[in-house]
């Protein structure tokens, strides 16, 4: 399985071309700064390198540029990603010799199929291109044709741009037609447009990427939504509990009457118990002529009636005890009835948080939908930019065939003097192409 280093600051960039990645079926690496990806170098030695040119630490083109000088890693393929592709952009990956720079954003078929056109016709690129010793007109001439053909089978890819390796001769021979080139027409006017678009587009996704930060906002208050959600169902088995307890409370209040049944059994007791001492005293004191008599009898009788009052005094000290929990009972009632209102005002309290956790909810839920249907927008107009881009990368594709036959025709130039007119012609036709290129872009914003 491959071995992709992805390396970009943005975490979004990276989880997307991660997820498409893995699906093509590469195995991928991460890193968001320049010393990450030279980490991963030393760790492991991967197949290609797919790194931004703007990073905090070290930018794309550093990175290229180390690889390049390194001796171990000099073979790697390293393809850049940029917002912005213009001459700048394309000349300073030129000169860290860069493999392709993709425009960003990118679609997954492009990514992928630039990676597996890196990975499978490297070696044959390498090999079409001569060592800068044996460099000779011949060999130019091939090398020439070799990449037009590589550009003129890849011209579907509209989102990357192939940077051939120059060699010595090729450079020098670039250098002496500087003066030649200057005669061709003027198509700043062309470039000057192309950069304004290419503005618009690194505003819209400028847009897109404030719209990426706001849903990952969104999801952030969702899950402060889920956590509510949990905290209200806590509350919610906190009432249930406190309402178990409740209904344990009334089962013991509705326990009172009996004790207190049991209570008004213990006093009538207890009168009963004084009335029948009351009538033992006032027989007692009518016979006493008769217990004078009798006094073996009424000794037996006053023990018994010792033996009575004793119980009669237990059964008075039993009843103090039962009123004094009597009184414990009412002070629990009290207290109980103390407890419902206070659960009754938290209940309250609850229900009154759980309406405005509802109301809160709904606004979420509006804003979501409000969110959503801006997102539909955004996407709308990212196809509409798509569009706008297929156009450009065309019309670049076009300005790049035109630079090839220019740079062709002024090294036919060098090396045959004879044929001055038919390349002044050439020129011509090349100045009417670009015309046409002009008008053409014009009227394809006009209907844009």
């Amino acid at each position: 399985m491959p071995k992709i280093v992805v390396a970009d600051d943005s975490i979004a960039v990276r989880k997307v071309a991660e997820r498409l990645l893995i699906e093509a079926g590469f195995e991928v690496i991460l890193a968001a700064n320049g010393e990450e990806v030279l980490a991963a170098l030393e760790r492991e030695l991967p197949d290609l390198i797919v790194c931004d040119v703007i990073m905090p630490d070290k930018s794309g083109y550093e990175i290229c540029a180390i690889v390049r000088n390194h001796s171990h890693w000099a073979l790697i393929p390293v393809l850049l990603m940029s917002g912005i592709v213009n001459d700048e952009v394309m000349k300073q990956a030129q000169s860290c010799q860069a493999d392709g720079v993709l425009k960003k954003p990118f679609q997954g078929t492009s990514l992928k199929d630039k990676i597996l056109e890196l990975l499978q016709h490297k070696q044959h690129r390498m090999a079409m291109l001569p060592p800068p010793a044996e460099c000779n007109e011949g060999s130019l001439s091939v090398a020439a044709e070799s990449f037009e053909k590589d550009r003129s089978s890849h011209a579907g890819e509209v989102s990357v741009v192939v940077i051939p390796s120059q060699t010595d001769d090729q450079r020098s021979l670039s250098d002496g037609h500087q003066e030649e080139s200057r005669d061709v027409p003027d198509n700043s006017g062309v470039e000057r447009r192309l950069k304004e678009i290419e503005a618009l587009l690194g505003a819209e996704q400028a847009k897109a990427e404030n719209l990426a930060k706001r849903v990952a906002e969104l999801e952030q208050e969702v899950l402060v939504a889920r956590e509510t959600e949990r905290v209200l169902e806590e509350e919610r088995q906190r009432v249930r509990d406190l309402q178990s307890k409740v209904d344990g409370l009334q089962r013991e209040l509705s326990r009172i009457p009996e004790l207190e049944s049991l209570l008004r059994e213990a006093h009538e007791s207890a009168t009963t118990a004084r009335q029948e001492e009351a009538a033992a005293m006032k027989r007692a004191s009518e016979t006493i002529a008769q217990l004078e008599a009798t006094l073996q009898t009424e000794q037996a009788a006053a023990a018994l009636l010792v033996q009575q009052m004793t119980e009669l005094e237990q059964e008075a000290a039993r009843g103090k005890h039962a009123e004094a929990m009597l009184a414990t009972a009412q002070q629990q009632v009290a207290d109980l009835e103390q407890r419902i209102t206070e659960t009754e005002a938290a209940l309250s309290a609850t229900k009154t948080r759980l309406a405005e956790v509802e109301a809160e909810l709904e606004a979420e839920r509006r804003k979501t939908e409000d969110y959503e249907r801006r997102l539909s927008d955004l996407e709308a107009r990212a196809a509409k930019i798509q569009g706008l881009k297929v156009l450009l990368s065309a019309e670049r594709e076009r300005s790049a065939e035109i630079a090839q036959k220019l740079a062709e025709t002024e090294w036919i130039a060098m090396n045959a003097t004879k044929r001055l007119e038919e390349i002044g012609a050439k020129l011509r036709d090349i100045a009417s192409m670009t015309l046409e290129l002009s008008k053409g872009i014009g009227e394809r914003e006009s209907a844009a």
